[in-house]
């Protein structure tokens, strides 16, 4: 005799009628899914009630749905926001992908023979009889199998199915090139560019050129007009690297496209803008920021992509050593002063500003931030955006800041002489400042605030440390490669032979996982100039670069190059790597 769900749930899984009908009340006042509220009441898991249901139905389940089940046949058909909607996704049919680890499905409708050429159909909820019997009609199935599954392993296929079934950029393009009147027409239209979901071919190739990057984790695509051609590039780890590069007449089109998504002003084509918009792909959110400048032969465009799903980073994780590690964390510590993060533009300042403040970051302490842009929202710090068209510049933002009580500041970059003294007298005051410059070395941060207009006595008074940062990037662990490297190699870096006896030196080689770079994300190598008495009595005599860093060289400071050795001999990257990034 078949059971009831209130009798399997209490003789498996231990749940009282009681219980059973608590829930059943919370979903006839409130609404939604059984299990759902069965899971959040943590009653039971998603894999116990579906197991009951299971039992219930009779139906079979699949904990888990294997890659070869996943087809991509029905995505030009069923809108993926259908299957979304109910959590279901049409698999392959047929025996050659039945595993002998999988109980077999129940045929809907199915004749004697078990082979159904119809398919098999994922569901989380048997219950949908009717969004089922629509799919299967769509898809032209008058015979079926259910199995049940978890709705990450439904809505992880359907993402696989739907990305699988993307044409590639080269095939758009050479389908654009084809049809190139009647894209044209389409193109004129500006109804298609706005409707995200249009059929447009220049939407389509925007949307891939989106997907490609965020997929390869690229931080910025640059979309280059040259006299005859122009090219789609995006960078990877640091590097530039070729995406595509479609016909010209293609150019306005794509870059019109890209404007209209920013919110930019598609008739202006000779004045920089700047714009920005937001997409998701899978559960990823990523912010893009536009900016366009007119050159000779167009617009060039280049878009930079934040990742805002991504984690902060954790002070141990951005690539600080032991004894390092805890130098910066004593001095982020300190009640008052000024710490700096230098490097040139895209070396991992904010990130390893953000990592700071998150460290520090507790319900006793006011942090308040100035940045252009915020970058990432860090709960319970106040953070504003710089906004010159409305004159909200660092210096206004920061004199604003002080009279809110602060303990910690951080202001995204000291840019010219108000914001750096407003800073210095913060950090007089009892403030903690944080803050960032563009300069090559940390010796060199100090001949800045000088050129800005700072005097070297409140240099010396309120400077605490100076840390200098370079981002290299990280050998690929499924392709690395032993090697002994020659006497020429080691003496351009400054190693001595001996200095590698028994240690391990590995070089690049590419595979597929590393898109046949050799190399698979970055860290950071760091030089860290701690202000001591003698530097402060140096720098109120002379602030000439290079004596500050003979200066702290002669208290053993670690250089950039001698952190990027280390992780060298660590076999965290290789020896060509720091070279190119420390010359």
């Amino acid at each position: 005799m078949k059971k009831h769900l209130p009798q399997i749930l209490k003789e498996n899984f231990g749940v009282s009628e009681e219980e059973f009908n608590k829930i059943k009340s919370i979903k006839i006042e409130k609404g939604g899914d059984f299990g759902e509220i069965f899971v959040q009441k943590k009653l039971i898991t998603e894999m116990q009630f579906l197991e009951a249901l299971s039992i219930q139905y009779d139906i079979p389940l699949w904990p888990d749905i294997p890659v070869d089940c996943i087809a991509d046949d029905f995505t030009k058909r069923v809108p993926i926001q259908f299957l979304k909607k109910y959590v279901m996704v049409p698999l392959k049919g047929g025996k050659a992908v039945m595993s002998d680890n999988l109980p077999q499905p129940e045929t809907r409708n199915s004749q004697d023979d078990p082979d159904i050429s119809g398919g098999i159909i994922a569901v989380n909820n048997p219950l949908y009889f009717q969004p089922v019997d629509d799919l299967s009609r769509i898809l032209g199935a008058g015979d079926y199998k259910l199995v049940l599954s978890t709705k990450n392993a439904i809505l992880s296929a359907i993402n696989i199915s739907y990305d699988f079934s993307r044409d590639s950029a080269e095939q758009l393009v050479q389908d654009m090139e084809e049809n190139g009147s009647m894209i044209i027409n389409e193109i004129e239209d500006t109804a298609d560019l706005l409707d995200d979901i249009s059929d447009a071919p220049i939407i389509k190739l925007v949307n891939h050129i989106l997907t490609q990057s965020i997929k390869a984790r690229a931080s910025d695509i640059h979309i280059e007009p040259y006299q005859d051609s122009f090219k789609v590039r995006y960078r990877v780890d640091g590097i530039l690297y070729n995406l595509l590069a479609p016909p010209k007449w293609i150019q306005a089109a794509l870059i019109s496209r890209i404007k209209v998504m920013a919110k930019m002003n598609i008739a202006e084509k000779r004045l920089p803008q700047d714009g920005r918009f937001e997409v998701k792909i899978g559960d990823q959110d990523i912010d893009v920021r536009v900016s366009t400048i007119p050159i000779s032969f167009g617009e060039r465009v280049v878009l930079r992509l934040l990742n805002k799903s991504g984690s902060l980073l954790n002070l141990s994780d951005i690539g600080l050593v032991s004894d390092r590690l805890k130098q910066l964390e004593e001095l982020i510590e300190s009640p008052n002063g000024i710490i700096l993060v230098t490097g040139p533009t895209g070396s991992g300042k904010t990130t390893t500003l953000y990592a700071i403040l998150s460290s520090i970051n507790k319900p006793d302490i006011n942090i308040m931030t100035i940045e252009d842009p915020v970058e990432y929202q860090i709960k319970g710090i106040s953070q504003i955006q710089v906004n010159p068209k409305i004159s909200l510049t660092f210096a206004r933002g920061l004199r604003s800041i002080v009279r809110q009580d602060p303990d910690v500041i951080l202001v995204g970059e000291i840019r010219d002489r108000e914001t750096s003294e407003i800073a210095v007298q913060s950090a007089l005051t009892g403030h903690l400042v944080f803050s960032t410059l563009h300069t090559n070395d940390s010796a060199g941060a100090i001949t800045r605030l000088v050129d800005i207009g700072v005097e070297p006595f409140l240099i010396s008074s309120s400077v605490l440390a100076v840390v200098a940062q370079r981002l290299i990037r990280v050998l690929c662990s499924d392709c690395k490669e032993k090697y002994t490297p020659d006497d020429i190699a080691l003496k351009s870096l400054g190693i001595d032979p001996d200095r590698i006896r028994g240690k391990t030196v590995y070089k690049a080689r590419g595979c597929p996982n590393c898109f046949n770079t050799g190399y698979r994300g970055r860290i950071a190598i760091f030089e860290i100039m701690v202000m001591n008495s003698r530097l402060k009595s140096l720098i109120l005599k002379a602030y000439d670069a290079n004596q500050i860093k003979n200066e702290a060289l002669g208290m053993d400071m670690i250089t950039l190059r001698d952190d990027g050795i280390e992780k060298v001999l660590k076999g965290l990257t290789t020896i060509e790597e720091v070279l190119r990034v420390t010359q």
